[in-house]
């Protein structure tokens, strides 16, 4: 047995003495968050280095202290794209949610930051912060869309209904360093995706509506004028989504989740169950189901054409992580499965899954079990067939708590056997996590994520990894206008 299936099955089995008397099965904070006292800070400036954003959600008492915490730059999965490889520019583009410096548990200001990596020369400049928002919460990361002209567009997420969301053009086309403020509203977990053959936005987000969350999506040619937004699903008490592109075409799949008003030990967000999905392949005009059959908006039945696996029937949390395509277009679902959402054995085991179009069926393959339900990597599906997922399946410094150590992972019979490809990161200090990919991802620059100790405020620095195992750190200190970034050993 390898040593790290040793270390899982030893960590899985260790009892741990932990209290639920803190547990808040309340909807999360930041969805009625009172409006900050000041304005955000929309001005642009030259950052001098990349230092990501800590972040807790909900405290939950000894010994695993939160829910989730962590460096969380690159958090959450529902906000995609966050990094775009530009072959034509030899640059991968990269958002990340920075820290303002005051690293505590609620003092942080949450900064967005835009860069790239130069490909050519193996170097990055100084990240481009294009404002700084006057709140902690992770949850108000950016993405990133670019245009058939080279703009790059940055959607500044708010987290519920207490705070501004805004979209950011870039002045000129493949050029971090000017911007324009096009649009300010409100918005929630934003996936806009460029459609390459219309040459128009396909913007998928979520609504609040009385604290639930309901997905909706909006299309616009020029990320300034939009359409009314649209509900997709609003199903019991609410919905998360994860979406990605299928290639350089208009297609769009996204696969969701529902918040449950009856049918677990609770009910809202923290019990989400059940797979639904749904592809778009006219920027939203129509929906069909994965067998092409047209599906008819919103849905807000349980019971609907979309549902891919009644989870709440085997009793079981769902967490969604990341869509992939095969070969012949087939999707392919990362997600996670567990008894609860409490950190800690009782909720275990943590069992990741994928979930295969087969063309005529879901196929169902168990992948790995990890420590977390918040343990959140990526899965890639390559041209030679081969299946290569990137995420913090071994236990990290602070075992039990998000991420761990970087692992990648791969199958060559379509997720029926895996196999360690590399062990990415080893003896940290602080557990890695958020391991996402960019649009087109580039060898050498292949999953991006970030650090950070998973039971107290900490630094986080963020990193990147080549498809060949090689991890680098981003320069978490420039005094030069661009710098390599560091080879991890």
């Amino acid at each position: 047995m390898h040593p790290v299936f040793r270390f899982l099955r030893l960590a899985r089995t260790v009892q741990i003495t932990w209290s639920a008397t803190a547990l808040v099965l309340a909807a999360d904070k930041a969805a009625t968050t009172k409006a900050p006292a000041k304005p955000d800070d929309l001005t642009t400036q030259i950052g001098d280095g990349y230092r990501g954003i800590w972040y807790m959600n909900q405290k939950v008492g000894e010994p695993h202290i939160y829910k989730y915490s962590g460096g969380f730059g690159t958090y959450p999965q529902q906000h995609v794209p966050i990094a775009i490889h530009v072959a034509s520019q030899r640059k991968t583009f990269f958002v990340f949610g920075g820290s303002a410096g005051n690293v505590t548990e609620s003092k942080d200001e949450l900064q967005h930051y835009v860069s790239y990596y130069d490909h050519a020369t193996g170097t990055v400049p100084r990240p481009v912060r294009i404002l700084q928002k006057r709140t902690e919460d992770a949850h108000d990361n950016p993405t990133l869309s670019i245009d058939a002209a080279g703009h790059l567009f940055v959607f500044s997420s708010a987290h519920g209904t207490g705070r501004p969301a805004y979209i950011w053009r870039s002045k000129k086309p493949y050029d971090i360093s000017a911007w324009e403020l096009l649009v300010t509203t409100n918005f929630s977990y934003t996936q806009p995706w460029y459609l390459p053959q219309s040459r128009q936005f396909l913007f998928l987000h979520t609504l609040y509506k009385n604290g639930q969350r309901t997905l909706n999506w909006k299309s616009s040619p020029d990320a300034k004028q939009w359409t009314e937004p649209q509900l997709i699903a609003h199903i019991e008490m609410g919905d998360y989504q994860i979406s990605f592109r299928h290639g350089d075409t208009d297609r769009v799949a996204t696969a969701f989740d529902l918040h449950p008003d009856h049918g677990r030990p609770g009910n809202g967000l923290n019990y989400r169950t059940n797979i639904y999905y749904l592809e778009t392949r006219d920027a939203g005009r129509t929906w069909t189901t994965v067998d092409g059959k047209p599906v008819v908006l919103p849905l807000t039945k349980s019971e609907n054409p979309a549902l891919v696996r009644d989870y709440r029937a085997e009793n079981l949390n769902v967490y969604l992580k990341d869509i992939a395509f095969t070969a012949d277009g087939h999707p392919v679902l990362l997600y996670l499965t567990s008894k609860g959402f409490d950190p800690g054995p009782l909720s275990g085991p943590f069992q990741w899954h994928t979930a295969r179009w087969t063309g005529s069926a879901w196929e169902y393959q168990p992948f790995v079990a990890t420590d977390h339900n918040y343990d959140h990597g990526s899965l890639f599906v390559e041209a030679d067939g081969a299946w290569r997922v990137i995420a913090p399946t071994a236990p990290g410094p602070q075992a039990g708590g998000t991420g761990g150590e970087m692992v990648m992972w791969l199958s060559r019979d379509r997720g029926a056997k895996w196999e360690i490809a590399k062990i990415l990161t080893h003896d940290s200090r602080y557990n890695h996590t958020y391991a996402r990919k960019p649009v087109n991802a580039h060898a050498d620059f292949y999953a991006l994520w970030a650090d950070g100790s998973a039971l107290e405020p900490t630094p986080s620095s963020l990193y990147f990894a080549t498809r060949d195992g090689k991890v680098f750190r981003l320069p978490g200190h420039m005094t030069t206008a661009t710098a390599k970034p560091e080879l991890v050993p």
